[in-house]
């Protein structure tokens, strides 16, 4: 798996199992996970800079990297739904 699913382990450590699994089955949630990463080490270099728009990249990188977080967590709790069915009667 990329980089990207490895960061988003590191950063949801107790939700790693679940990750894995939906990383392994869902192209999109790898392409989110990789989306994640880059946002984040984007924002990170920005917080290095001395260019002068620094903080209003700053501030859109975290806008991205909190709209991804959430995005991921709703995707790995529709993924740790577990169905039931309904017994027979």
């Amino acid at each position: 798996m990329g980089n990207g699913v490895g960061f988003v382990k590191s950063f949801f450590q107790e939700r790693a199992k679940v990750i894995e699994d939906l990383a392994l089955r869902s192209e999109g949630f790898r392409d989110l996970c990789d989306d994640f990463a880059t946002a984040n080490d984007e924002k990170l270099q920005w917080e290095r800079s001395s260019a002068p728009e620094r903080d209003e990249r700053i501030a859109e990188y975290q806008e991205l990297v909190d709209s991804l977080r959430i995005e991921i967590e709703q995707a790995l709790g529709r993924a740790a739904v577990v169905p039931f069915t309904r017994p027979r009667r």
